[in-house]
């Protein structure tokens, strides 16, 4: 009779936060009761570990599940690889939203503010706003970002979102004095 030996590898999923993570083992499902765990040898790594996002199998197969028992000769491995895989972290980076009345200077405001998930221990990145509004009226507040080394992009998700600089109007009292011109001459 045929033995079915079902492996499972085990699996972790983890966000990534600058360290190593890994998972180790696996399950064994029998479909005969007399054939027991004791009965097969694993030659092999049953391991997966990684730093950065991304998936790492163990590298479980068949072929490394040998049947020792002399009570059974058809035994059948049916393996699922595990692993441990490592999402993104997601990370909202948004320049600063801002306003003030008409007084004849830039309004600017190199503001970046980091959300979501946000960046892992020491890592990060440096900002150069450029966003600027002189007259009333509205524009975004533009600016890019350059991740700082040690800081690999494939570890993130990142979204850049552009607040807005608004100028109104000034209300103070503005006085203007018109002054005709005269001039004064005889009778010609």
């Amino acid at each position: 009779t045929e033995v079915v030996v079902t492996i499972t590898g085990k699996t972790d999923t983890v966000k990534y936060d600058g360290g190593k993570h890994s998972v180790e083992g696996y399950t064994v499902s029998i479909n005969n009761s007399l054939y027991k765990e004791t009965d097969f040898t694993f030659n092999g790594s049953k391991k997966a570990e990684g730093t950065n996002a991304g998936e790492y199998k163990m590298g479980l197969t068949e072929s490394q599940f040998t049947n020792t028992s002399k009570n059974f000769t058809n035994v059948k491995f049916e393996v699922t690889d595990g692993y441990v895989k490592i999402t993104p972290r997601e990370v909202t980076l948004t320049s600063a939203t801002d306003s003030k009345k008409y007084d004849g200077n830039a309004l600017t405001n190199d503001t970046v503010t980091v959300s979501g998930d946000g960046f892992a221990d020491g890592e990060g990145a440096m900002y150069d706003v450029t966003g600027s509004q002189t007259v009333v009226g509205s524009s975004a507040n533009t600016f890019t970002y350059t991740l700082n080394k040690g800081t690999k992009a494939d570890n993130y998700t990142i979204t850049k979102a552009e607040g807005t600089l608004t100028v109104t109007a000034a209300e103070t009292e503005v006085v203007v004095t018109i002054t005709g011109k005269t001039d004064t001459v005889k009778y010609d």
